[in-house]
């Protein structure tokens, strides 16, 4: 201590000797510096804290004892607390962390007071220095775990929880780069968290692989690691400006081996053996940060992926695309809808174990056909999403053949070699919508339409897709609605017999004519319905409100011999049909004979067992059966024969030119004589004229329905129609 300090005071023998002395003996390392920076006091405490002697610290600057990277600013940072008062640390007490003369960081507790002494009004500055003891370092690591345990509780994204970790083990060791890496399941280091380290080492650290032998090294030392980590790179290290490194592998709860935690330092000089104590007091807490990302990746591979191909689930795809559509720019892109064809064949022969080995094979082709930059999806069932990043309609198109002809060698499953046959919907944003539900729906449409018209095959998406995917989207809301408030009607169209020119019968035919969107065709909203999955709702609401109309019209004294209604082939393949109609006719107590069940070629092309049985149980019941349409599909004369038929129905395209075409004639006479010979009564449609009427009749055809006589009519005005035209018998 210079002269320049004075004693505190005279009472009970207290001489700046005395002052000096209880200095001198404090068990805190003291250190005092005058107006020049300069030490001047350095007691032995203080020598044993920084491991320098008294002569090699007086009289220097005092920068010589503080940590490295703040030796050229130290200074600065004095002058301005000497020229305004204000500092950050005088005055104050906290813990810090400084180099000793052998490159080791200690901790301490630091205290710093300032007083102006002497005649000259000098003003020197004392730091209290209290050695931090290894139980305030375990301390440190106990509240670092606490905040790790509160963060992953508190649901912080696992990122941040790393980020923290790796944060606060730099602030316990300055001039340091901590790292927590991952270990996929391909033995591969992936960094979580090291933002500090540099790019071409993370670069270096991200391409190891870990082979059997040093996973056997580390599993029996954890810091084996170290070799595979530091001593392979630290050439690189060094070039980079890392001078070591402390690391330890981390394993989980059932022993595999799932990262590394590591701690780069950027001082030349070696430190103390408190790094690797910090490492290793890491490992745990790092190994409950590492199986808590791998359960989050866990449930968000649960959640978008597809457990049976890994490809993108539903919402995900949804997502992907919304992402690019928001993309800025004008980006273009292409959604391919895939559904293999007559995929249900082969479920059914070779069991659902092997269809779905059956569906993962086509997954692993279409992958192995896409470019890296496709995202690929099931969206469920046999069905596939494909997204081509920045593609056109020329791109697209030569992309589906690629998928075409790379999908005509066999599949192998089983034993069986498969062909597979695809239909390919395609849409393009921006033309086909502005958003995915409408891209989607769009390249389905296109899909459906190419699995009609060309199976095997692609279709891009048109005009009429767009409007049929409108019309799934605001028809099938609005038929949904009207059918539950009751606003469909049914209008019917008289049947003659052509003999007697008594009334026949009446075909059923739905109408709908909606508040706001006006009347919509039949042809329309039944095609909504059968893509929506309201058409048997529409059929059982036909068939209770044509029965009931018989009742009505018997009350009003018009007896109506039968009433056709048209059911569609998703009917058919309900068992509860025959059961649905027995009980609609007793509560109405109608006989069966007055009701007659239409039927289109597909279910007749279906032929399966529950269809079979369900029209042969109809039949039984003494209900009418009527194919309706005949001719203008894929009819079957050994299926007709097969089925339990009371009638047949020719379709009007037949007698449009029935008059002046040979053709139709010899189709509509074969036809005619086919119904007479499996005693079927023959009805035809689209009769428009006296000549159809008297050409019909010469063939012997039972019946006639169409604008000749009437077209389809409201309940009440069928009752006029029949009182004004007809010769009823009661």
């Amino acid at each position: 201590m210079t002269a320049d300090a004075k004693p505190a005071g005279n009472d009970g023998g207290m001489t700046a000797v005395v002052s000096l002395e209880l200095l001198e003996q404090a068990t805190d390392g003291i250190v005092v510096i005058n107006e020049r920076n300069e030490v001047v006091f350095f007691n032995p405490a203080a020598e044993k804290l920084w491991g320098f002697t008294e002569s090699e610290v007086l009289g220097h600057n005092v920068s010589r004892l503080v940590p490295s990277i703040y030796r050229g600013d130290h200074d600065s940072y004095i002058d301005k607390n000497r020229k305004t008062g204000v500092g950050r640390i005088v005055g104050t007490s906290r813990e810090v962390t400084f180099e000793n003369k052998a490159g080791d960081y200690i901790s301490g507790e630091m205290s710093i007071s300032t007083a102006v002494l002497g005649p000259e009004k000098k003003r020197f500055y004392m730091a209290v220095m209290k050695g931090v003891t290894e139980e305030s370092h375990r301390r440190k690591l106990h509240d670092l775990q606490n905040a790790v345990f509160e963060a992953i509780s508190n649901d912080m994204l696992i990122q941040d929880v790393a980020d923290l970790v790796c944060r606060e083990v730099e602030s316990f060791v300055p001039n340091t780069v901590a790292v927590l890496l991952l270990l996929d399941e391909n033995n591969r280091l992936h960094i979580l968290s090291g933002p500090g380290l540099p790019r071409h080492y993370a670069s270096a650290l991200e391409n190891v692989v870990l082979s059997d032998a040093d996973l056997a090294a580390v599993t029996n030392d954890l810091t084996a690691i170290g070799s595979i980590v530091w001593d392979s790179y630290s050439s690189l290290g060094i070039s980079l400006g890392l001078h070591d490194c402390w690391a330890s592998a981390i394993r989980s709860r059932n022993g595999r081996i799932s990262g590394i935690f590591a701690l780069y330092s950027r001082n030349q000089y070696k430190l103390s053996d408190w790094p690797r104590k910090i490492v290793a007091g890491c490992v745990s807490f790092c190994s409950v940060v590492i199986e808590n990302y791998e359960a989050q990746q866990h449930i968000s591979q649960l959640a978008n992926y597809d457990s049976l191909t890994g490809f993108l689930n539903r919402s995900a795809i949804h997502k992907v695309i919304k992402s690019m559509i928001d993309l800025p720019g004008d980006n273009s892109f292409s959604i391919f809808m895939i559904d293999i064809d007559r995929f249900r064949d082969i479920n059914d022969t070779l069991g659902h174990m092997n269809g779905d080995a059956f569906l993962r094979a086509i997954a692993d082709r279409l992958k192995s056909l896409s470019q890296s930059n496709y995202i690929l999806s099931r969206s469920g069932g046999d069905e596939f999403v494909i997204v081509m990043p920045d593609s056109n309609e020329a791109s697209a198109v030569s992309f589906a053949r690629s998928l075409i002809k790379g999908m005509q060698e066999p599949v192998e499953i089983a034993g069986n070699l498969l062909v597979v046959s695809l239909g390919i919907g395609i849409s393009i944003f921006p033309e086909n919508g502005p958003d995915g539900q409408s891209l989607l729906s769009h390249a389905e449409s296109a899909m459906r339409r190419c699995k009609k018209e060309a199976r095997g095959s692609f279709c891009v998406s048109s005009t009429a897709d767009n409007r049929a995917a409108q019309d799934r989207l605001l028809l099938g809301s609005a038929l949904r609605d009207s059918l539950a408030r009751g606003l469909l009607n049914l209008h019917y169209q008289p049947q003659v017999d052509i003999r007697t020119g008594r009334l026949y019968g009446a075909e059923a035919l739905s109408r709908w004519n909606h508040p706001t969107l006006g009347n919509i065709y039949p042809s329309r909203f039944i095609a909504v319905a059968e893509d929506t999955g309201q058409i048997e709702t529409i059929g059982t609401w036909s068939l209770e409100e044509a029965v009931g109309q018989l009742v009505k019209w018997d009350g009003a004294g018009l007896h109506v011999p039968a009433v056709s209604v048209n059911l569609s082939a998703a009917h058919f393949r309900n068992r509860d049909l025959p059961a649905l109609i027995e009980r609609i006719l007793r509560e109405h107590d109608i006989q069966p004979q007055r009701l007659t069940v239409e039927i289109t070629e597909s279910v007749m092309m279906g032929e399966n067992e529950d269809t079979m049985t369900g029209l042969a149980a109809i039949h039984n019941l003494g209900v009418g059966l009527s194919m309706d349409d005949f001719g203008t599909g894929y009819s079957s004369l050994s299926r007709l024969t097969r089925l339990p038929l009371t009638e047949i129905k020719i379709d009007r395209s037949f007698i449009m030119n029935l008059e002046h075409d040979a053709n139709a004639q010899a189709v509509t006479t074969a036809v005619i004589g086919i119904g007479n010979r499996l005693k079927m009564t023959v009805v035809t449609e689209g009769v428009e004229t006296e000549s159809q009427l008297e050409l019909l009749e010469g063939l012997n055809c039972d019946v006639a329905q169409g604008y000749l006589f009437a077209r389809p009519m409201t309940p009440d005005d069928m009752l006029a129609w029949a009182r004004q035209k007809m010769k009823i018998t009661q």
